[in-house]
């Protein structure tokens, strides 16, 4: 069977859907914000005004107020937006239950057992786009292709409200002229790379020899090679798929910079709560620990390790990041951002290999207590109770928020 996939992006999504919250927001240019008061003054999307007149998505208030002195700026509304990226998936599933998302903004849908039902990806893709302004009052742009690295490069052609189409018999036409860096998978470190080689579009991309892409960019260099020629035969995945949890995180951003160890330890162990209850409710533990730092010159470091006793606890978690961080930190500068991430995830239950060296009672006592406090806060709320070193000022924004992005996968992987 013919393969037909389509890509669907809401269209500047969250400045869309603040403006339909707020009519007052529609067609002056605006965009959603971090708090500055949190040190997470940059810009996370944008009007087309705003577009218009230079504004771009990542880069801080003040340069996007240099450029466009009359713009609105809104908080975000991340409820808002999860509420929105359901009800249109509700819509996809009206087409086919082979739907998988790609943030929160974007989805990919396989229509090829609908086209007789629903007509071509044409047809589906612009009923999709018309029901889209009128159930949710947003537009998409909609890419139809043979493959997912094309329907994906499709919905980035035309912007907004718009269908575009890549078959397999015109992709050549249509794809290989254009830059390497518009291809997802391809950010400016790999442009660079590839520029210094001679490959400056996807055509020469395509038509280059992929054991020198291997040399050049490891397995992922094969991965683009094949892209570039239309070989993607992932498939996109039924509403049903979970994918495999391999990490559970949380970082942020303090709001005045941590010039201590203690200082550290405190937010470690605040970021490290909800890692532990998020894997309680995926039924995970974990046997190793990242620890991510930036400081205030902006300067970020990654450090991981294994950890002896596979554990659920916060407290464990927090004491291994920390160890990690002391062993691993110079503080030549204070720190502006900490995350902590559990790795080497695996099924709860499964036991580890004791030895001589650890301290089996504090581990146990370890995690009586923190499953003791994970089900006090589950039942009433997190601010029930906490460690009394985190009842100060710990420099953490109030409220941390945890919105995901969905990585995209290679069909091998």
């Amino acid at each position: 069977m013919k393969r037909v996939i389509l890509h669907s992006d809401m269209n500047a999504c969250y400045a869309s859907i603040e403006a339909k919250l707020n009519p007052k927001l529609r067609g002056i240019p605006m965009a959603v914000a971090g708090n500055p008061k949190n040190r997470h003054g940059i810009i996370l999307a944008k009007s087309q005004q705003a577009k218009e007149m230079g504004v771009k998505t990542g880069e801080a208030i003040w340069q996007a107020r240099a450029k466009c002195p009359d713009l609105t700026l809104v908080p975000p509304q991340y409820d808002q937006y999860l509420k929105h990226s359901k009800m249109a998936k509700k819509i996809y599933y009206d087409y086919t239950n082979q739907v998988e998302p790609f943030g929160l903004d974007e989805c990919f849908l396989d229509v090829s057992g609908s086209t007789h039902l629903f007509g071509s990806g044409e047809e589906i893709a612009n009923e999709i786009r018309q029901r889209m302004k009128e159930e949710l009052g947003i537009t998409v742009s909609v890419g139809v292709s043979f493959c997912k690295i094309f329907a994906k490069l499709g919905s980035d052609m035309k912007k907004p409200d718009a269908v575009t189409i890549i078959e397999e018999k015109n992709f050549r036409e249509k794809v290989w002229p254009l830059p390497v860096g518009e291809m997802v998978g391809i950010g400016r470190a790999t442009e660079r790379k590839l520029n210094r080689i001679g490959i400056f579009s996807l055509g020469e991309l395509a038509q280059s020899d992929p054991d020198l892409l291997k040399g050049l960019l490891g397995i992922n260099g094969v991965y683009l090679w094949e892209y570039a020629n239309g070989l993607d035969i992932r498939p996109v995945h039924d509403r049903d798929y979970q994918e495999p949890i391999k990490t559970i995180g949380n970082s942020s951003t303090c709001r005045k910079d941590l010039l201590n160890n203690r200082e550290v330890f405190n937010v470690l162990q605040e970021l490290s709560f909800q890692v532990s209850r998020r894997m309680r409710e995926a039924m995970l533990e974990e046997s190793g620990v990242e620890i991510f730092v930036r400081n205030n010159q902006l300067q970020s470091f990654h450090y991981q390790s294994p950890i002896k006793l596979a554990s659920q606890s916060s407290i464990v978690l927090a004491r291994a990041g920390f160890d990690l961080f002391r062993d691993k930190y110079k503080w030549d500068f204070p720190v502006r951002a900490v995350g902590i991430r559990a790795i080497k995830l695996r099924q709860e239950g499964g036991g580890s290999q004791m030895d001589v060296f650890s301290d089996y009672k504090k581990f146990i006592k370890d995690e009586k207590c923190d499953t003791a406090i994970y089900k006090i806060r589950k039942k009433y709320g997190k601010k029930s109770i906490s460690f009394a070193s985190l009842s100060r000022d710990i420099k953490l924004p109030e409220e941390l928020n945890e919105i995901i992005t969905l990585p995209m996968t290679h069909y091998n992987s």
